[in-house]
């Protein structure tokens, strides 16, 4: 087996403690987030955006890598031909060991300047007076794709879709485009396909679906492919 891609979403850190969005009681449940998750919202409200992310941003940094991002890392280190692309905005993977984690919406530790598109190292709390260290102007935001933008990367993605001969999805709901495409854009280029969820996102989509909790199924799924 050769080129592997697999998309990791939220699903892979829910059992560190970070909340998800499509599941009962997730964000999208307790927040509104065309308030929070657009540019729309933050320019209309900055201060409300800032603290949801400085919330998420504390979250994130008080919690620890768990078995899957642990597993996946150890893959990554054993096969050069695995790419991993997240739809996670967490540092998890990356605190997990893992090197050269895509990021398709960006990264909660990173802030970014909606003025000149500089970016940087976020602090732990951010504010909408902020300044830029490139440019001064009172413009920092997360340094996160919202609804409405374009994801990150896309070109390396659809590169490495083309030329898998596997691709996994892993945690993630398979309901928000453009990541919800990937299993049939792989499948069009004869890649196997399969999924590994607590449940199947979308029955037959995927050709094997391996179904638990991410900390028990990605690490056995690791160990059986290191096996081969």
């Amino acid at each position: 087996m050769a080129g592997v891609v697999i998309l990791t979403g939220a699903g892979v850190s829910a059992e560190s403690g970070l909340g998800t969005f499509r599941d009962v009681g997730g964000l999208w449940t307790r927040y509104d987030l065309t308030e929070v998750a657009t540019p729309e919202g933050f320019a209309r409200n900055p201060a409300l955006v800032h603290d949801f992310y400085n919330a998420r941003r504390a979250n994130a940094l008080d919690a620890a890598p768990n078995a899957a991002h642990l597993a996946l890392a150890r893959l990554l280190d054993a096969r050069p031909d695995v790419t991993l692309v997240t739809q996670n905005i967490d540092d998890l993977h990356e605190r997990g060991g893992a090197r050269a984690v895509i990021h398709m919406h960006g990264q909660i530790t990173r802030a970014r300047c909606a003025a000149c598109d500089h970016r940087w190292d976020a602090p732990r709390v951010m504010d909408r007076s902020d300044a830029c260290p490139a440019c001064a102007r009172p413009a920092t935001r997360p340094d996160i794709v919202w609804f409405g933008e374009m994801p990150y990367h896309m070109d390396r993605i659809a590169d490495a879709l083309a030329a898998c001969d596997l691709f996994v999805a892993i945690g993630t709901s398979g309901e928000v485009y453009p990541a919800a495409g990937f299993v049939e854009e792989a499948a069009a280029f004869g890649a196997e396909t399969l999924e590994i969820n607590l449940e199947p996102s979308a029955p037959g989509r995927f050709d094997r679906v391996i179904q638990g909790p991410a900390t028990e199924a990605v690490p056995a799924w690791v160990a059986e492919v290191l096996a081969t």
